[in-house]
């Protein structure tokens, strides 16, 4: 059977979700825009939590998929972690050594608490600094169903200035106050010390930037993960190209105010936001792949 369309519409009543509330067009009434929240596009629901473990294994490949389409991989660097839905105290991640744009859903493997390998593909190499750090964003956040890191050229070019993003463009509102510098590098993290330490200071943030390192994205939907680490990459780009530009011209760059950036955080910076800014990722990605991600 197909797995169940990312289209499928879920009520906000249903309480998986918090409320999105897109400004009014003009001649909305508030009436009618409660009305089209209500049938608001959202994640599946199951009844049955090993069918969605299939659906949300192949969704994790379309993300590894969405991840190499795009270039975020770099050697057998990076990985993205989906909690079992069976099992929550175990995740899912990519088999070490495996491209990203090959990546299949028979091909993950399953990780329990303690960093064993208990199920999955064939390939069964676990890259020890995905445990580390995905296994104690895991532990620490019940909330977070995926969590998103590999060493993207911007987002790890970003993370040697050892500073937060500036508020400067409407995309970096969905990070304002919801993001942190984690500002120890101490070279690869193999050690389960160093994997709380960034756990603890995410705190219930979205993401994190890694000194020297590299970004780190999470959400409580695959998508809402691999968006928000999509979205970080480019508002790292775009930062880098405005701090340069006004830094030539003798000029700093013009910041969005707490007021405006917070109000437009309620748009853009939510987790059904962030679901539904990635489904276009994913219609995509289906379309170019065909079902081979989902073997």
């Amino acid at each position: 059977m197909a797995p169940p369309s990312a289209t499928t519409t879920q009520s906000e009543t249903n309480g998986s979700y918090p409320s999105t509330k897109a400004p009014l067009e003009p001649g909305l009434s508030e009436s009618r825009a409660r009305g089209q929240m209500a049938h608001f596009p959202g994640p599946p629901t199951f009844t049955d939590k090993y069918e969605e473990r299939e659906y949300l294994k192949g969704r994790l490949a379309a993300a590894f998929r969405i991840f190499g389409k795009y270039g975020f991989d770099e050697g057998v660097a990076g990985h993205i972690t989906l909690r079992d839905p069976v099992d929550p105290t175990t995740f899912w991640v990519n088999p070490w050594g495996v491209a990203f744009s090959l990546i299949k859903r028979s091909e993950l493997i399953q990780v329990d608490h303690s960093g064993k390998i208990i199920g999955g593909g064939s390939v069964k190499l676990l890259n020890t600094a995905a445990f580390m750090i995905h296994g104690a964003v895991h532990k620490a956040r019940p909330d977070v169903m995926c969590a998103a890191h590999s060493h993207s050229i911007y987002g790890r070019s970003f993370c040697t200035l050892g500073q937060k993003l500036d508020t400067i463009t409407q995309d970096s509102c969905a990070f304002h106050d919801d993001h942190v510098l984690y500002s120890t590098f101490n070279g690869i993290v193999l050690a389960e010390k160093e994997g709380e330490e960034i756990a603890h200071a995410l705190g219930d943030k979205k993401a994190a930037l890694l000194q020297n390192h590299g970004l780190l994205t999470v959400g409580g939907t695959i998508e809402a993960a691999v968006f928000w680490f999509m979205s970080l990459e480019k508002c790292c780009h775009a930062q880098l190209m405005a701090d340069a530009a006004a830094g030539g011209r003798g000029h700093e760059t013009v910041k969005i105010n707490d007021e405006d950036a917070a109000f437009t955080y309620k748009t853009i910076g939510t987790p059904r936001g962030g679901w539904f800014s990635a489904k276009p990722l994913f219609d995509v990605i289906e379309k170019e792949c065909g079902a081979d991600y989902l073997q």
